[in-house]
């Protein structure tokens, strides 16, 4: 990691080169424990951000140990039972498809608990850790207590959850849902948060995890690149895909006809969200991350 020459400038993003990380993880079937993305810090290439999904059927249960990790639950389809150490929280799911329509349940589990889930119905399960920060904090989000927000405007529009948002009590994790319908384009204007330069940028790692509303064709195109272009990759994500953002601008172009669901979840040394738009596209801002737009809830 580069290190600050003197107190005050920006801490910039790790020495290891990007493009030789393997920024599109494609889908997997699900293994013996369901587990069909697994995405950690030496795999990745980075230093906070660890990220499971799992697909599991009736009875399949997965657990994580008490142990120094923050870590965030999500139930995006199906119904799960959880427990977080001795704490029976009942069986949690908001939707059976991720295009049903609310937003998942989330737990946040603090660093030092054990962490179950038992699937009741088929589901499907994400997962993100970081390393516990200064606040430590247990808690289960319902639905009806997470924002939904109305993004954009034109062939920019977009439906935000806000399932982890910065202003959120927690310690490093943040997250959000995307629903970007078919022509549309989102992580837009391109925007990045790889300097740690507070107030102005903020150094996050971030992921997306993709589904689509025709799964068996649609696809999405996701640019990842750099103002020098020294990483600028044009990668083509499926559903169940993976896309890596170690650092620079990363905007996402559904094509025509395929609805396009991710989601993100970011962590670094601080857990702040701040960003710097690409100059040469600063003129398309039409959203204001400080004063979202309430939305409305869709299904497909």
């Amino acid at each position: 990691m580069t290190v600050p020459a003197f107190p005050g400038e920006p801490v910039t993003t790790p020495d290891r080169p990007a493009a030789a990380r393997g920024l599109l993880r494609r889908a997997a079937a699900p293994g013996p424990d369901g587990l069909v993305c697994a995405i950690d810090p030496e795999s990745a290439g980075w230093d906070w951000t660890t990220f499971h999904v799992y697909r599991l059927v009736p009875g399949q249960r997965v657990t994580r140990p008490a142990d120094d990790m923050e870590r965030l639950l999500l139930v995006l389809e199906g119904k799960v039972s959880l427990r977080v150490g001795d704490e029976d929280l009942g069986v949690q799911g908001s939707r059976m498809s991720v295009f049903d329509g609310p937003p998942p349940p989330v737990l946040l589990v603090e660093p030092g608990r054990s962490l179950e889930a038992v699937a009741t119905t088929g589901a499907l399960v994400a997962i993100g850790a970081a390393p516990g920060g200064e606040i430590r904090r247990t808690a289960l989000i319902a639905p009806e207590d997470i924002l939904v927000e109305a993004r954009g405007e034109g062939n920019t529009a977009r439906r935000i959850h806000h399932l982890l948002p910065p202003g959120a009590e927690a310690g490093r994790l943040i997250a959000f849902e995307v629903y970007t319908p078919g022509g549309n384009w989102s992580s837009y204007p391109p925007h990045k948060h790889d300097t740690e330069n507070p107030p102005v940028e903020a150094r996050l790692e971030e992921l997306y995890y993709y589904k689509f509303v025709k799964p068996a064709q649609a696809f999405a195109f996701a640019r990842v690149y750099t103002a020098d272009r020294s990483l600028d990759e044009a990668l083509t994500p499926m559903d169940g895909d993976v896309v890596l953002i170690p650092e620079g601008y990363h905007p996402v172009g559904v094509p025509a006809g395929y609805d396009c669901y991710y989601l993100n979840v970011m962590a670094g040394p601080h857990r702040a969200w701040f960003f710097t738009l690409d100059p040469d596209h600063a003129w398309l801002m039409n959203w204001s991350p400080s004063a979202p737009k309430a939305g409305a809830e869709t299904s497909r």
